[in-house]
């Protein structure tokens, strides 16, 4: 049986397209489901199950038009209308990826980061249930810095040590080019103490470098991310969320440099050249593929 994965989507979602594509390239059963679909709003033959499928992807995109916030409505959507389902759904550890718009939704229900704070009173509570009210307190994708959006190829350099399942076909150090495309990417957190936290999780996965594998600031990293956090995965390193686009490069020709990059890239099938997108998508199948998901 092949992997099956739901790409959900809402008013303003895009990218769900493309990223279809990319999984079905690599032999997975990828379908684009509207979010009515999964909650009976619609007719008996048009409706779905989440829990029939073994990958859940928000894509990118402008969901409800980013009112309020970034990914907020959608968020709002999906923790009033869909919050059993997916409870139940990342209790069986099956994983969930955020892209871009997604990470900004994974981050307003409290999904992401998702570790544990200690109150003053000494009781440990954990900020990643879902309800999104402490998660919203602790961490936030905000405005870029620059205050402008930014669309512009960055370069990211593998940091989990094999926590996050999406990228343990990924070498440590290994640096990797995608795109970016938002005006509210910036990771912060209000108590930048849990930076610390999230390393010793292994929690981080990707950080934006420079043409020589360095932190650096703007333009290399668009948006002002503390830490330079282009993506986090939760503590059991089932859910990631990650601004850059990987289905956007999924081909090496979608590179503006392609023809520089073809040299030494995978080829599979009809000859095709793969980019630096595809090995995310390519980790979380083998990974689904050799578990009891399938």
């Amino acid at each position: 049986m092949r992997v099956k994965v739901c790409i959900l989507r809402i008013e303003g979602t895009n990218c769900e397209l493309e990223t279809a594509l990319a999984f079905n390239r690599l032999g997975a059963h990828a379908e684009v489901v509207h979010l009515k679909q999964l909650t009976g709003a619609v007719s008996e033959r048009e409706r779905r199950n989440l829990a029939d499928y073994h990958l859940l992807v928000i894509p990118g995109g402008f969901s409800a038009g980013d009112y309020v916030r970034a990914g907020a409505i959608f968020a709002a959507r999906l923790r009033g209308n869909l919050s059993e389902e997916m409870e139940e759904f990342i209790g069986e550890g099956k994983p969930v990826l955020g892209i871009c718009n997604g990470f900004q939704v994974l981050v307003e229900l409290g999904l992401l980061p998702g570790i544990s704070t200690t109150t003053s009173t000494g009781t440990t509570t954990s900020t990643g249930t879902g309800t999104g009210e402490g998660e919203r307190a602790a961490a936030a994708l905000t405005t870029n810095s620059s205050a402008r959006f930014e669309c512009r190829p960055t370069l990211l350099k593998h940091e989990n040590r094999g926590k996050c399942i999406f990228t343990r076909g990924i070498e440590e150090g290994a640096v990797l080019k995608m795109p970016c495309a938002h005006a509210e990417g910036r990771f912060f957190l209000a108590d930048e103490r849990y930076i610390q936290q999230m390393e010793d999780n292994d929690q981080i996965v990707f950080r934006y470098v420079d043409p020589a594998g360095d932190y650096a600031s703007y333009p290399w990293n668009p948006n002002g991310s503390v830490s330079n956090i282009a993506a986090i995965c939760n503590p059991e390193g089932n859910i990631m969320g990650l601004m850059p686009h990987p289905e956007r490069a999924f081909y090496s020709y979608l590179d503006a440099e392609w023809w520089r990059r073809k040299r030494g890239r995978r080829m599979r099938g009809m000859g095709e050249v793969y980019g630096d997108g595809e090995r995310i998508f390519e980790s979380i199948l083998n990974h689904l593929q050799a578990h009891v998901y399938i």
